[in-house]
C-alpha cells in the first residue's frame, strides 16, 4: 500500500525527490504518513480535498479486501521529526 501510495503522489506533485511515507503498523490498522514540498500540499489535497479524499477511498476499498484499516495523514513541514 505504501508503494501505492507513493506513486499516486509522485505523479501528481512537481517535486517527486522530497515526497517521504513512513509507515506505521498495528496488529490490524496501517497509519501512512505523507510528507510533500511545501509547494506540493495543495496539489495533494486538491479542491476541497477530493483528490486525498479519493485517494483515500482508494486505499480503503484495497485495505477491506485484506481485512485492515487503513488512515492516510499529511504531514506538515513542522511536524517532521
Amino acid at each position: 500500500m505504501k508503494e501505492f501510495v507513493e506513486y499516486i503522489v509522485k505523479n501528481l506533485v512537481d517535486h517527486p525527490d522530497n515526497v517521504r511515507i513512513n509507515k506505521i503498523e498495528g496488529t490490524n490498522t496501517l497509519v501512512i504518513e505523507l510528507s510533500v514540498d511545501k509547494t506540493d500540499i495543495g496539489k495533494v489535497i486538491g479542491k476541497k480535498g477530493k483528490t486525498i479524499n479519493a485517494i483515500r477511498t482508494l486505499l480503503m476499498s484495497v485495505a477491506s479486501r485484506n481485512g485492515l484499516r487503513v488512515s492516510l495523514e499529511i504531514l506538515e513541514e513542522n511536524d517532521k521529526a
